[in-house]
């Protein structure tokens, strides 16, 4: 490069891997870019990266297959069975969430929703059932982590599941019912007697 280029701003081109490799960054989302896909209606024995279930819809799964998190989004239903998720089923202002006979290798997490129910399903961390408005039950449930029933407003009912962690329930009106529960840590407040 001459010396008026250099005065003049100007800079040696890129070599032309280096270019291409820019170029494709650009055009080409990277492997690990997961991709998500909505469900309204049904889907059956499929694998899909992410699942999200969209504000006011009804989604059923039976036998499907989700490799990161399943999100169910504002009045909207989930009824899954024979699920399997590599991450968490979230529901944070759901109308329901309903799971049966499925592997969620996270949590189940239903916060500030309506109805929730888990049964039958094996779970590697927590379920969470947090200030909902209508009944939430965790019947017959084998759960690595710990059961949490927090400030619910429809009523809890907790039934015959195995807890490594700790069975926790606090502030829910009514007092959760059901018994049965074979728990490795605390039965804790409302749920002592559980």
């Amino acid at each position: 490069m001459s010396a008026s280029s250099r005065h003049l701003g100007m800079t040696r081109p890129l070599p032309i891997a280096a270019a291409i490799a820019c170029m494709s960054a650009l055009v080409f989302p990277s492997a690990g870019a997961a991709e998500e896909r909505s469900c309204r209606g049904s889907l059956g024995a499929i694998t899909v990266d992410n699942l999200r279930v969209p504000q006011g819809t009804r989604c059923e799964l039976r036998g499907t297959r989700i490799q990161g998190t399943l999100k169910v989004e504002r009045r909207a239903t989930l009824v899954a069975r024979n699920l399997r998720v590599i991450g968490n089923v979230q529901g944070e202002n759901a109308r329901r969430v309903a799971v049966r006979r499925s592997r969620i290798g996270g949590s189940v997490q239903v916060v500030q929703g309506g109805s929730a129910l888990v049964r039958g399903t094996r779970i590697k961390q927590d379920i969470l059932f947090d200030e909902n408005r209508r009944r939430v039950k965790a019947i017959n449930n084998v759960v690595n982590g710990s059961i949490q029933v927090f400030q619910n407003r429809g009523g809890a009912r907790i039934v015959g599941n195995n807890v490594d962690g700790n069975l926790q329930c606090k502030a829910n009106r009514p007092r959760p019912t059901g018994g049965g529960n074979n728990v490795q840590g605390n039965k804790e407040d409302q749920c002592a007697r559980l």
